[in-house]
């Protein structure tokens, strides 16, 4: 059992293919895996002795094997592959609806409920509302907010183990986002072709980081009489002030053109972020990211229509305030290995684990941040039933009750056996 001060070092990933076992990146595993992908063969990650069917996916010039839709959470708690339950996130609110995979295919549709079109002369201006989200949502649709969520999720931005730490930089980040959209169809479209990242600045490369970001972006310049094509744009925020005319959002790694706002959004974006603006405000190692639609006019110059918020921490850890903040901060330190839970469409009062323990045991431990009134978080017993693992009492604070609770010990997970 490993507890020291460098964390517990998860086990690398096992998986059995046509009744030959391969660790990740042992020698034959890659020619392996593209013959179950031509075969169709279902791999089974061995994390656990009795296995979890796999699938395999393409990705780039090569193959990925990945979890089949619903089973994250039968993986063992320390594996790769491990997801907590939707349950624990607002991911069970959008999954199946919002979000449809198809193994088979190999393809998972999203369905948004934003435009990626603009017909000429309308301005899109996102309604008020009490949850920082761009727009309303019944959780049959992906928001802004829900589709960045979703992206940050599945490029596995939301975990952390102490061997993440130095090496989570913004190009790792650009990198897994980009992975993360691949396969992705919105209305009827590949997601990639519509995604900017920004690429990490550099000098010596500014010429050709440019030239490649303009030729991205033709694809939103309008044609006459035709509505216009939108781009979704995510980013590190550096400022959004007023400008000559109008305001604008300065986007870090593009620091010679800014992105126009026209002044109501501006207006509305101090009101719909208040919270999330003053946590970035408050905080140096706080980055805020930007996921929004946008065009670009026939003069080259780009103007957002739609946009939503998200602060993350040093590490590039969602949080939502200043407790989840403390809460994250403190796993870090701590040198702990979790998931970081995101509401998707989740309201506000709507219980959410800020984080999913994954280095406690056999079983993992949600934490959850709430209020005492009865019925704001979930009681032990349907922690322990939705995790289907063991009767895990889920850890809770308080904030205004009591100081933090002490965490779980690490541990490693007892009952399991590993097949290598």
């Amino acid at each position: 059992m490993e507890t020291s001060a460098q964390g517990i070092t998860p086990p690398a990933a096992v998986y059995e293919i046509a009744g030959r076992r391969f660790e990740v990146g042992a020698r034959g595993f890659a020619d392996a895996v593209a013959e179950a992908h031509a075969a169709h063969q279902r791999p089974r990650c061995m994390c656990l002795v009795v296995g979890v069917e796999m699938y395999v996916a393409r990705l780039g010039g090569g193959y990925i094997v990945k979890r089949m839709p619903g089973t994250g959470s039968h993986h063992a708690p320390d594996c790769p592959s491990y997801e907590p339950p939707a349950e624990f996130s607002g991911l069970g609110q959008v999954l199946g609806s919002a979000i449809i995979e198809d193994p088979a295919a190999g393809e998972t549709t999203l369905k948004l409920d934003f435009p990626l079109t603009k017909m000429p002369g309308r301005s899109t201006i996102p309604p008020t509302g009490s949850e920082g989200d761009s727009v309303s949502s019944t959780g049959t649709r992906l928001s802004l907010r829900g589709l960045l969520h979703y992206l940050w999720d599945q490029a596995e931005l939301t975990r952390w183990h102490p061997g993440f730490a130095g090496k989570r930089t913004w190009a790792t980040v650009r990198r897994h986002l980009l992975h993360a959209a691949e396969h992705k169809i919105a209305r009827g479209e590949a997601l990639l072709a519509r995604l900017y990242v920004p690429e990490p600045f550099s000098i010596e490369e500014r010429d050709a980081i440019n030239s490649r970001r303009l030729a991205q972006w033709q694809s939103a310049v309008p044609s006459p009489g035709k509505p216009q094509q939108l781009m979704l744009l995510i980013c590190e925020v550096k400022e959004i002030v007023p400008a000559r005319y109008g305001c604008k959002a300065i986007v870090k790694h593009i620091p010679d053109q800014a992105f126009a706002i026209d002044e109501r959004l501006y207006r509305r974006l101090g009101r719909r972020f208040e919270a999330e603006l003053a946590l970035w405000g408050a905080s140096d190692d706080v980055h805020m990211v930007m996921i929004a639609t946008f065009g670009v006019c026939s003069a080259g110059l780009p103007a957002i229509h739609e946009l939503s918020l998200m602060p993350v921490t040093a590490q590039w850890l969602p949080i939502k305030n200043s407790f989840e903040h403390q809460l994250v901060g403190q796993l870090v330190a701590d040198r702990r290995s979790f998931i970081k839970g995101i509401r998707y469409h989740l309201q506000g009062g709507r219980g959410l684990a800020t984080a999913v323990l994954t280095d406690s045991g056999d079983a993992v431990m949600p934490m959850f941040i709430g209020l005492a009134e009865e019925g704001k978080l979930p009681k032990a017993e349907a922690v322990a039933n939705a995790v289907g693992m063991g009767a895990a009492a889920a850890w809770i604070w308080r904030p205004g009750v009591g100081p933090m609770p002490p965490f779980p010990p690490m541990q490693r997970a007892r009952s399991l056996i590993r097949c290598a």
